[in-house]
């Protein structure tokens, strides 16, 4: 039977999934197909703004338009041009319904996953090549599909699991790299931020002293490769030009700005790094 088995919308950007259709199938063919699915959504800006990843017996049609992209698993005696008549109507019904601003600002998988009703409704109408709803847009789709014929990828080379792609079609490697959260930031460290702040503040004049304290701060707030390195030859660079200047300022001011760097280093090396792995799974 031809059919429309899948659709969802995602970002084209990072591909997090919007929406996606309540559809449950346990065949195997088809949990597969879905997680190629996820695969591809994550690279779609790679891509032209149509395309078909076609398969043996299901295929991945998808259609990106600005922010959205559109995907459907459907069989793969269903029509093409149909398929793509089906992605055009449910990304107007989607740019219907939500502004530029709030694709952007979604944050979590599935933020409008109450557009299911649409997708179901406009499924329907699809699923059934006798619908004159499905029929009205087909002869305008057919002409853009032979000028512009969508790119045209095959479904058992895409690789996937683990969030690797194929070297192929993909035209490179795709990496799940750790993004790494720090913990929060405690009352001593903002003290420290403020502290540093006030000696870059009074070494205005002296670029090195405000490069230093600046990249303290930095070092604080932000994760860095080689954090305990850095953050002792930053130590040790502060020491060295405050004794440097021994004579232009008295025993406290050294002691103030020595003082200064050590705690910041301190709070540096005690912050610890939180990973967490990202999940926008569909």
């Amino acid at each position: 039977m031809s059919m429309i088995f899948f659709a969802c919308v995602v970002r084209v950007r990072d591909g997090l999934p919007l929406s996606a259709s309540t559809d449950f199938h346990l065949n195997q063919d088809f949990l597969e197909c879905r997680k190629r699915l996820k695969a591809l959504s994550s690279i779609l800006a790679r891509y032209p703004s149509r395309g078909t990843a076609k398969g043996r017996n299901l295929s991945i049609h998808f259609l990106s338009s600005g922010d959205i992209a559109c995907m459907a698993i459907c069989s793969s005696s269903y029509s093409t041009i149909m398929a793509f008549c089906f992605l055009e109507e449910l990304r107007w019904e989607f740019a219907a319904s939500y502004n530029t601003r709030s694709i952007n600002s979604a944050s979590r998988p599935y933020a409008f996953i109450e557009f299911d009703n649409t997708i179901q409704k406009v499924k329907q109408h699809f699923s059934s090549a006798r619908g004159s709803r499905a029929k009205a847009g087909w002869e305008r789709v057919e002409e853009e599909l032979r000028l512009q014929p969508p790119v045209q990828l095959q479904l058992e080379a895409t690789e996937l699991l683990n969030g690797l792609s194929n070297g192929g079609h993909a035209g490179g490697r795709v990496e799940v790299v750790p993004t790494y959260r720090m913990q929060p930031v405690t009352p001593l460290g903002i003290l420290s931020l403020v502290l540093n702040i006030m000696c870059g503040a009074l070494n205005l004049i002296r670029g090195v002293h405000l490069a230093e304290y600046s990249f303290q701060c930095y070092l604080y707030l932000f994760y860095s490769s080689a954090r305990k390195v850095k953050t002792f030859a930053l130590l040790f660079c502060v020491c060295s030009c405050n004794i440097y200047l021994y004579g232009l300022r008295n025993l406290w001011q050294i002691s103030f700005h020595i003082g200064v760097a050590s705690l910041s280093s301190y709070q540096i090396l005690t912050r610890q790094l939180l990973e967490k792995q990202p999940d926008c799974g569909v």
